[in-house]
């Protein structure tokens, strides 16, 4: 693990908006000779608790209360402030795809963070109180290479002996470590991180590229199972502050069979429903996501985090083309990830009918990623309108120009899943296109309780605020 950091952090992870304070948890990375100094909060020394270790490092977590009074913390000879009082004005950012497929560990590291710049650059100026992410925080697709066992996985399932097994189980944890240590490390994320609390959802990449859409025999084989226990393990440790104990504290179902969550602050509740640990090719979730998700009742406002898009264009026109086309039918995992191919239309229908249950209580707006594009959707219209907001990628390069035009003609198709309700993608505002090719990241503003949304774009600039 050459040019891997011994020491990151703090990164700061979101507990719970309290009446006079803030309940947050504060994770940090040190050599495992080093146990770090305590925290301070309000004059008090809060110390670390060990989470994990690997390859001659240790992970610790600080589990901090701040009041209003006092909101900030002391570690290593620095202060760092945080916005604890969510009951009024509040900012919030949302960020997806932070990372790219292949060869992400080497890009250069002024390109890839510029985006993390910006937002850190912005959060000094207004002071943003979280930081939503939406899946993809880091790209583990190379995590299998450089073991026989996983280098041809999914492809190539060889006999595993229990040896074997051990060998790779030991190889997948120190490449996860890796990229988690070299990707919340990147200068822009590490400051932002540091004083921004975090609440994430994962979704392929995390894992591996279209977990869950893959054929049944590679995920469910021995090597499979494996990959996927190393990536819930880390997703826990580093986007959750977490370990196995935490999940009936932190997450619905306190089985851990789905890893969805949701949290109720001052007029707004958030809900991220998991869209990978229970998905199959026919199946986005199982019982246990279902049930988060049928119980949530919505409110004032509801952020609804759906790692796919749930409102988008006809995928299924797309995806049957493909299948009848031999070299394109390599592609079909891509489109069996998505909401709408037509191995999950019933379900579709069945999460866009929960969405307008909840919309009932209050507005609910869907946040989205996953597509490397900026775009937001619309399904109905007056009381009962949904919107969705895309946000994608914060670090991922945009793809082609052209792509975004082909796939905003095909969104002229229209789509309507439930009768009477068509969804219709719309360009952002001040953009003439439906889809924008830039890297990009959300900022959700509440103001006098009105909410707004204004697209970051990375050459274009801040869109206009849409008023939500």
């Amino acid at each position: 693990m050459t040019d891997t950091p011994d020491r990151i952090g703090p990164i700061l992870y979101f507990r719970a908006a309290e009446p006079h304070a803030l309940r947050i948890a504060a994770l940090v990375v040190r050599p495992e000779a080093e146990r770090p100094e305590d925290m301070r909060v309000a004059g008090e020394a809060v110390a670390p608790r060990l989470l994990a270790d690997c390859e001659g490092r240790r992970v610790w977590r600080y589990d901090l209360t701040l009041p209003h009074a006092a909101p900030a913390y002391d570690f290593e000879g620095i202060t760092r402030s945080v916005v604890t009082d969510f009951s009024g004005d509040l900012r919030i950012a949302f960020v997806s795809c932070n990372g790219e497929e292949h060869g992400d560990l080497g890009r250069d590291a002024a390109e890839r963070n510029g985006m993390w710049h910006r937002l850190h650059a912005q959060h000094r100026e207004t002071g943003y109180a979280l930081m939503l992410m939406g899946g993809d925080q880091i790209y583990a697709d190379e995590a299998t290479h450089g073991h026989p066992l996983s280098e041809d996985w999914p492809e190539r399932l060889p006999e595993a002996t229990p040896e074997a097994l051990a060998d790779l189980e030991a190889h997948l944890r120190s490449r996860f470590f890796e990229r988690y240590l070299r990707t919340f490390s990147a200068p822009g994320f590490a400051e932002v991180s540091a004083e921004v609390p975090a609440l994430c959802i994962w979704d392929d990449h995390d894992i591996c590229d279209g977990w869950g859409s893959l054929r049944r025999e590679a995920t469910a084989s021995a090597i499979g199972q494996l990959l996927f226990r190393i990536a819930r393990e880390t997703y826990l440790l580093f986007q959750h502050a977490a370990t196995e104990a935490d999940v009936p504290e932190l997450f619905l179902d306190p089985e851990g069979r789905s890893l969805s969550w949701r949290h109720e602050l001052p007029g707004l509740t958030l809900l991220a429903p998991d869209l990978r640990s229970e998905r199959e090719r026919r199946q986005v979730m199982g019982t246990a996501g279902w049930r988060g998700v049928e119980a949530t009742e919505g409110g004032a406002h509801t952020f609804l985090v759906s790692s796919v898009p749930l409102l988008g264009p006809r995928l299924s026109l797309v995806e049957s083309l493909m299948m009848a086309i031999p070299r394109m039918q390599k592609y079909e995992d891509d489109l069996r990830d998505q909401w709408q191919s037509h191995a999950h239309r019933e379900e579709w229908r069945r999460m866009l009918s929960e969405v307008l249950r909840m919309r009932k209580a209050g507005p609910v707006t869907v946040l989205s990623g996953e597509i490397h594009l900026a775009t937001r959707a619309e399904m109905g219209s007056g009381p009962e309108q949904i919107h969705q907001l895309v946000a994608s990628g914060i670090s991922h390069r945009a793809p082609p120009k052209t792509y975004a035009r082909c796939l905003g003609a095909l969104a002229g198709l229209g789509e309507a899943p439930l009768p009477g309700r068509a969804i219709r993608i719309r360009p952002l505002p001040g953009q003439a296109t439906r889809y924008v090719a830039e890297r990009n990241y959300l900022r959700l503003e509440r103001r006098a309780g009105q909410w707004r949304a204004i697209w970051e774009l990375e050459q274009s600039g801040p869109t206009p605020a849409m008023v939500l």
